[in-house]
């Protein structure tokens, strides 16, 4: 049954195409006159108004829904203000009291169960940390202790997808890190962005409900390619820094392997005196940053969805185990809590290397994959506030509520407050916390008196002092100060960094952020939104707007503040280093007429540089009979480029069995005489990716049908197969030959 609803605004007369995102057109500018909340679009209709055991109550549908124009609580308590915290002050910290900090958070955090709300898909592994000692200097930490080993488990994961949706989204990433350390449990939750949308967490149900899929369809999955996202982020311009990064090649990395991670806020570490320092903490992955193509990503998530967390695990598998050094930012802990300038409580910005550089404090190695997934990756719990004696908090107000969420949100997913002992959550260190009962309690307590003081279990447990290893707050002082919702002053700048950001791109960087922007914005359905959106990067730089405007089809707006002047950051740039090439995956294309020799020879000589070397023929099985069958891991119908970093070409393979379009769509109308097309396509997108490409024999004759020319550019024609493959590994130390991608700015 339907049920009608009363004509919208836009209803008369509309030509609107369907995927419209609501059922009246919005402003450019954001409303300032309340109105009631719209009516469902005539498409749409809500569940019959039923009692529990199923009687009619002949009540209107529409009395279910949201009521009143104006912002209330869920007891109806109208708001003034939903985008600040309640603090001591404009830099005090975030207040206990503060009713609807916790009533919006809780909410949202028990919104999904029992999947997470965010990080939902992710993929994990366990290792090992080793101090280097450098940082005993500032913290008495003591898993930071020279030489230490602390276990650790890491997750990486997407934020807004499903646990169902893909890899290779435009995204950021989480990357969270669990130390099972002498002193109890340190957990570093971090992303792979240093920056965040937002600088309040009271604005964190906001961002995330506005990325989501749009809630009458749930669609779009896992992008921010949609009207919500465009809508919320070009009104609230404090997301403007970290949209930038997402729009560029860090939205899309190659690998968690080569993925950056960063703890986001500023920290406080203290030594054993009581000195403290303000720091950032920050991982560099050994192999270096680097990122896929969009037109890589897209084609990914069609063929192998789970790229990202299979090459991980395959990586460890094959002993090729991933490292990062872990590093920190130093700044002195003033009152002012800045750093040339910077707010360093704004998670909004960044400190440039340049100005205070990473100073390496030890070595991550994952080097073993999970057991069970739902067990230790699916049920694993981390929260800020876990922390060491000598780490402590500041008072950045989005860390301050995620002090308080990611605790609430355990509760609900996990089924209770005992989280915690659950296997992967378990402390490395005695516990004895006086917490009792509860669900899923599986620890067996003992004595009588869990409460202090007593004196039936002699006192146990005590209290420790400093001298006995015990967690003590920095006993920083709070400015006298009235009682407020608001933000510091140095909060408002919301430019400066983004056009910092832009100005370090390198030329092949800055096109694909104009193109990602174009993509984005090009699928979002509303013209104000887009125009909008414009404005928002008419204020970064006036050729990122002007090309995105170009693309969109829309007039150039002007800046509506002066364009900042900063000088760039090279170190936020991914190109311009070499790197090594451990765990690069090398397709090899040979059939039975080829030189198995070469192909034989050039395999181990990629197993000796500790890459995958993977053969391609016609069909499965082996090649070559005689004493050394060379076995064959892909097929031309199932290999694509997206799964190579780099080429080798043995031969030029003529049509396989199956080479027709009825059996496999990537064939097309194969002529005999020609390469199969399906070996066409693959060097034709490997080329056309950046990649680089090696050939000897009659390898030559497919560059050539591929239209490829033979030298510069990462294609390299050499007399043996064992040359290929230092040719191509000399070009893979730079990721990608990147003079194939020509730049208009």
């Amino acid at each position: 049954m339907t049920t009608e609803h009363p004509p919208t605004t836009s209803d008369a007369g509309d030509d609107r195409l369907p995927g419209t995102p609501a059922s009246a057109p919005p402003s450019l500018a954001e409303p300032t006159h309340p109105v009631e909340p719209l009516p469902p679009k005539p498409d749409q209709a809500g569940p019959e108004t039923v009692s529990p055991t199923g009687q009619a109550t002949g009540a209107e549908p529409g009395r279910s829904a949201q009521s009143g124009a104006y912002l209330t609580t869920a007891q109806g308590a109208r708001l003034h203000d939903t985008d600040h915290s309640l603090k001591a002050g404009a830099r005090g910290p975030v207040l206990l009291q503060d009713h609807h900090l916790r009533e919006k958070i809780t909410h949202f955090d028990h919104e999904r169960i029992p999947e997470r709300v965010v990080h939902a898909r992710g993929a994990a592994a366990h290792g090992v940390f080793q101090s280097y000692g450098t940082a005993g200097e500032v913290t008495r930490a003591a898993f930071l202790a020279k030489d230490v080993e602390t276990p650790v488990f890491v997750r990486f994961s997407t934020v807004l997808g499903s646990r169902g949706s893909a890899d290779t989204v435009r995204d950021t990433r989480g990357f969270a890190t669990k130390f099972y350390t002498e002193e109890g449990t340190f957990d570093l939750v971090g992303n792979n962005i240093p920056v965040f949308f937002i600088q309040d967490a009271i604005k964190f149900p906001d961002i995330i409900h506005a990325g989501k899929p749009h809630p009458d369809r749930e669609i779009p999955q896992a992008q921010s390619a949609h009207d919500t996202f465009w809508d919320f982020v070009s009104l609230h311009t404090e997301a403007t820094h970290h949209t930038l990064w997402n729009m560029s090649d860090r939205g899309i990395p190659r690998s968690f392997r080569m993925m950056e991670g960063f703890g986001v806020h500023t920290f406080r570490l203290a030594d054993a005196a009581g000195a403290t320092v303000l720091v950032k903490f920050h991982w560099k992955p050994k192999l270096g940053v680097h990122s896929l193509v969009w037109e890589e990503a897209q084609l990914i998530n069609g063929m192998d969805p789970d790229f990202h967390r299979r090459d991980l695990a395959d990586a460890i598998e094959s002993g090729a185990f991933p490292q990062w050094e872990l590093g920190i930012q130093i700044f002195p802990d003033t009152p002012e809590q800045t750093f040339e300038g910077i707010d360093l409580l704004d998670p909004t910005k960044i400190v440039p290397e340049e100005l205070a550089p990473v100073q390496p404090i030890g070595l991550m190695t994952l080097n073993a994959n999970t057991s069970n997934y739902f067990a230790e990756t699916e049920q694993v719990a981390f929260h800020p506030g876990h922390l060491v004696p000598g780490i402590d908090v500041t008072d950045d107000p989005l860390l301050a509520g995620r002090l308080f969420s990611y605790l609430d949100t355990q509760i609900s997913r996990l089924g209770g407050p005992n989280f915690g002992q659950i296997p992967i959550n378990r402390p490395h260190a005695p516990v004895n916390d006086m917490l009792r009962d509860g669900m899923h309690q599986t620890a067996v307590h003992t004595g009588v008196a869990p409460y202090r003081p007593n004196s039936l279990d002699q006192g146990c447990p005590f209290l420790a002092g400093a001298d006995t290893g015990a967690f003590i707050e920095t006993p920083v002082k709070v400015p006298a100060a009235s009682k407020r919702r608001d933000a510091p002053a140095s909060f408002a700048d919301h430019f400066t960094q983004p056009r910092l950001f832009w100005l370090s791109m390198t030329p092949p960087e800055r096109e694909h952020i104009i193109a990602a922007y174009t993509f984005e914005l090009s699928k979002c359905y509303e013209q104000p939104i887009k125009e909008r959106a414009l404005r928002v990067l008419a204020n970064i730089d006036p050729q990122l707007c002007g090309q995105v405007a170009t693309g969109l089809g829309l007039p150039t707006p002007k800046a509506t503040v002066p364009l900042a002047d900063t000088d760039p950051s090279p170190a936020l740039s991914q190109l311009g280093a070499t790197w090594p090439t451990d765990g690069r995956v090398i397709g090899i294309v040979a059939d039975e007429v080829a030189d198995l020799d070469g192909v034989r020879a050039a395999r181990q000589a990629v197993l000796a540089a500790g890459m995958v070397p993977l053969v391609i023929a016609p069909r499965g099985g082996t090649l070559g009979t005689a004493g050394d069958p060379i076995t064959i891991q892909r097929t031309f119908a199932n290999a694509r480029s997206v799964e190579f970093d780099a080429l080798l070409l043995a031969g030029a393979p003529g049509h396989g069995a199956d080479a027709y379009g009825a059996r496999d769509a990537k064939a097309g109308m194969a002529t005999a005489g020609d390469p199969d097309p399906r070996v066409l396509l693959l060097l034709t997108e490997a080329y056309r990716h950046g990649k680089a490409i090696g050939a000897w024999g009659s390898g030559e004759e497919l560059l050539r049908a591929g239209g490829i020319g033979f030298e510069g550019d990462g294609i390299d024609v050499t007399d043996t197969g064992t040359t290929a493959v230092e040719k191509v590994k000399d070009a893979l130390a730079g990721h990608r030959v990147w003079d194939r991608f020509p730049a208009a700015l």
